[in-house]
């Protein structure tokens, strides 16, 4: 047991990384390390409950969210990506820059014995050093992804000097891969754009301080699924890197209290439906997709003629509910098809037996919840890591990915074909048995808590003996 470790968690305040810095608590509280996870109150709030029997392992710390200058103010209750348009972003970044010096208190008063950060908070390598404390830096991200970013010096990704270079491998990947963006994707992250206009610091500089003062890099994945790529960013970043598998989230128990009463008419329309025929529909809450992409997604549903479920964040330009589908939608669909509107038990639905595929953003957590109860991918990527993503589950037979034109549109009839072809096509049978494979890696807790997690506590363990 690692009881007498105490380790202190600093996540960027995207829910993309809050939770998997929380589920990363988890597995360690569960290895004995004492975690205290430090966010923002409105994000503590809305992070699951620790299990009962790891609460005294694991401390949610509120730091109180940063009074703003004027301009720059953000609306009351907005501590998240997810609470603001994309334009706003950049002042959320100069607020959490603005948590330096309470973090810093706190780490006085607490003395951890690790702090483990995002790629944001730069300013953690200099408090580290003031106050003797070693940092281990966590990607969220796959290791396909931060393989393809490479190294950063000088806050700039090392040997790329274009957008171009940004959609073909890199040279230091030396096995076939298609893990690369496309011209839209370019486009859309402003590649070249080196400073945030707000805080004055782009998100390669932090990267980059971050990662030179850094003990080891963690990451989010396993050798089973990317031992290439692992191998790979463990070559360029010349210093430990350890993989802390996959953190699957907990599966929901058998029976489990849905939120509303709505939610238990979805589950009993999901009952009747047959095994492993039902499509789940899902773009998360980061991207609002707009109302042509809705509509093309809601045309392309109707046209496969295959059941689903669609958990639809509700668009800023839907008055009503209902204004966010094509008119007739819920008529034709009826029986065959449920939208709902807002948040949804993702887990849960996952876990029903009437799922047997998705169709979504290949968010690297949500690929990892679809994996492991062995679904097949049908991936829409949108925004950041998403794209590469989608190419690393194709590559790797797991996915099929919707067809795109030079501008990033897509067509119903391309989304119908893609859903037929995944779901139910005699063609789409190699996609949906590698899926069920998958499975028994994405869905190995032994193997992702004993193995991964237990091997970096011992990390963790050795370097305090070496301190000592």
């Amino acid at each position: 047991m690692a009881s007498n470790m105490h380790v202190v968690m600093l996540p960027w305040s995207a829910f993309g990384h809050i939770i998997p810095f929380f589920q990363l608590s988890v597995a360690l509280a569960k290895a004995g390390v004492r975690v205290s996870l430090v966010s923002t109150p409105r994000n503590i709030q809305r992070l699951p409950k620790p299990p009962l029997n790891l609460s005294s392992m694991i401390k949610l710390v509120e730091l109180p969210f940063p009074m703003m200058e004027e301009g720059k103010i953000l609306p009351e209750g907005a501590e998240a990506t997810v609470d603001l348009p994309f334009e706003k972003i950049q002042y959320l970044k100069v607020a959490f820059d603005l948590l330096q010096q309470p973090f810093e208190q706190y780490v006085a008063d607490a003395s951890p014995d690790w702090i483990i950060v995002d790629f944001f908070p730069h300013w953690v390598a200099e408090i580290c050093r003031e106050y003797g404390v070693p940092l281990v830096f966590f990607s969220v991200l796959s290791a396909s992804t931060v393989a393809f970013l490479g190294r950063v010096d000088g806050g700039r990704p090392s040997r790329r000097r274009s957008a171009e270079s940004m959609m073909s491998p890199p040279e230091w990947i030396t096995f076939p891969s298609s893990v690369a963006f496309k011209g839209f994707e370019v486009k859309a992250l402003n590649y070249g754009d080196t400073t945030d206009e707000a805080s004055g610091t782009s998100a390669a500089a932090r990267y980059a301080k971050i990662v030179d003062a850094s003990q080891a890099v963690a990451v989010r994945s396993c050798v089973e699924f990317e031992g290439e790529y692992l191998n790979v960013f463990g070559n360029l970043m010349g210093k430990p890197v350890i993989p802390v598998g996959l953190l699957p989230p907990e599966k929901p128990p058998e029976e489990t209290e849905t939120r509303d009463s709505l939610w238990e008419e979805n589950f009993k329309w999901l009952n009747k439906q047959k095994p492993k025929t039902v499509v789940f529909v899902g773009f998360g809450s980061e991207y609002e997709l707009t109302k042509d992409q809705v509509h093309e997604i809601a045309y392309g549903l109707e046209l496969s003629e295959l059941p689903f479920l669609w958990s639809l964040r509700k668009p800023n330009w839907a008055v009503e509910d209902d204004d966010a589908l094509p008119s007739g939608f819920r008529d034709r669909t009826f029986g065959r098809g449920i939208v709902y509107i807002g948040w949804a038990p993702q887990m849960e639905i996952l876990a029903h037996p009437s799922i047997g595929g998705s169709l979504f953003h290949s968010g690297w957590g949500s690929i990892i919840e679809t994996l492991q109860f062995g679904h097949c991918l049908v991936v829409l990527p949108f925004i950041y890591d998403q794209g590469l993503n989608a190419r690393l589950v194709v590559e790797k037979g797991l996915a099929v990915e919707i067809e795109r034109g030079r501008d990033g549109s897509f067509s119903r009839e391309d989304i119908a074909k893609s859903l037929r072809f995944a779901m139910v096509s005699e063609e789409g049978e190699k996609l949906r048995m590698r899926a069920r494979e998958a499975a028994a890696i994405f869905g190995d807790t032994k193997l992702h808590q004993d193995h991964y997690i237990g091997g970096f506590v011992q990390y963790l363990k050795n370097g305090l003996a070496k301190q000592r």
